[in-house]
């Protein structure tokens, strides 16, 4: 470890050792990239994401609430309907009590359950995939929600639930833009079909269901939105981050603290997933149509070339910007590039001039290329030395 590093974590540590923690001096350390030794990247993301209170001498307290609030809504929303499940329908008689699985009243808890299996089978269709590239996510936790896992509890898990369901998973094409995209090398889905997984034995459970679970509670509690896909690439960074954290106390406790932190992100993000937002000025046109403009006012020639093409923003910056570039790179560059978008004060516009500068950076090869390759090059980015990228986006920052 260079010298220079060790300075970095130094820096890091002082800046979180203090009472009360002075979010503009951590911002500007957190823009250059967070250093991961000590779980120092997992602690900044919890203050960047607005989880965490600035006050130390609050956080135990919070956490401890917190904490608690999350296993209160998987008692409520996984396991209470796991024991309906599993005790209603026992007996003849059960069926004349007032729920049954052929009640037409719409606030049944059995119509709730098979509504929630649709979303449930659309979920874990995403979450198996994910990453499909690591092992990691395949692989079990070293912390096991006991609260699901209890031996003496005959419910239904997600995981039962999903392979007892009779329900085909519909596949909802969420991509709006109506693009097929070409998916980049390093994400192929083919590399683990979704029904080739290990069965891992009683009493564990790998990464990709804990995943799973806090977009399952998600999508129960903001029934507005409920599930789009792409959310399993927004909470994947984010959980990785803290159940690898080296710190384990900490680490006992990434479910939950993903969860908020996931939550916290999407409240700011949301709206890219609203179809009905899609042309407002908060929804995801007008942001790709920033990048545009943005383009305009610093590379007029790239913007007329891509214009004559008709290569329309929404064929690339779509994925771009709705999954803050989480399918673009490899896993160790976009938690990179989260480092400074979580850092600045104002994340989804420097998101802006980051896609601006991916393309700045390849117009050579945009204006020698035709539609077809050039769409290849969008829809498969070809430059992955991430720091040049973020480097570019200061730039644009600093001279706009």
């Amino acid at each position: 470890m260079s010298t220079a590093y060790k300075n970095r974590i130094q820096e890091f540590k002082v800046a979180l050792s203090e009472e009360n923690i002075d979010l503009k001096t951590l911002r500007e350390l957190c823009f250059n990239g967070v250093p991961f030794e000590g779980g120092i990247r997992a602690l900044c993301w919890k203050i960047l994401l607005n989880y965490l209170p600035l006050d130390q001498t609050l956080w135990d307290p919070f956490l401890k609430k917190q904490r608690e609030v999350y296993s209160q809504f998987l008692k409520e929303m996984i396991i209470q309907p796991g024991i309906a499940k599993a005790n209603l329908g026992l007996s003849r008689e059960d069926v004349t009590m007032e729920d049954h699985p052929l009640n037409p009243n719409p606030d049944s808890r059995w119509n709730n359950y098979f509504k929630d299996n649709e979303i449930l089978l659309q979920i874990d269709k995403d979450v198996r995939r994910l990453y499909p590239d690591m092992a990691f996510f395949q692989r079990p936790t070293e912390y096991p929600c006991q609260l699901i896992l209890d031996p003496q509890n005959d419910y239904e898990t997600l995981r039962r639930r999903v392979e007892q369901t009779t329900l085909k998973a519909q596949t909802v094409n969420r991509n709006r833009s109506g693009v097929t995209n070409v998916s980049s090398p390093g994400k192929s889905l083919n590399l683990y079909p979704s029904n080739e997984y290990e069965v891992l034995p009683n009493g564990t459970e790998a990464h990709w269901e804990v995943v799973e679970r806090i977009l399952f509670i998600y999508a129960k509690l903001n029934p507005g939105i409920a599930y789009v896909q792409g959310m399993n690439e927004i909470v994947g960074p984010i959980y990785y981050t803290f159940a690898t954290d080296p710190n384990s106390e900490w680490k006992e406790h990434a479910e939950a603290d993903t969860f908020f932190c996931f939550t916290n992100l999407m409240s700011e993000n949301r709206d890219n997933f609203i179809k009905s937002l899609d042309d407002s000025q908060c929804g995801i046109t007008y942001k790709m149509e920033s990048v545009y403009s943005m383009l305009k006012d610093k590379d007029m020639e790239l913007y007329l070339k891509l214009e004559e093409q008709n290569i329309k923003p929404q064929y690339f910056t779509f994925r771009w910007l709705t999954l803050l570039l989480s399918q673009e790179f490899l896993l160790p560059d976009v938690i990179r590039i989260w480092d400074t978008l979580f850092s600045d004060q104002d994340r989804f516009h420097f998101l802006i001039l980051v896609c601006c500068a991916m393309l700045i950076l390849i117009r050579d090869n945009l204006l020698a290329g035709d539609f077809t390759v050039n769409m290849r090059l969008l829809q498969d980015y070809p430059i992955s030395d991430v720091h040049t990228i973020l480097i570019k986006a200061k730039e644009l920052q600093d001279n706009s």
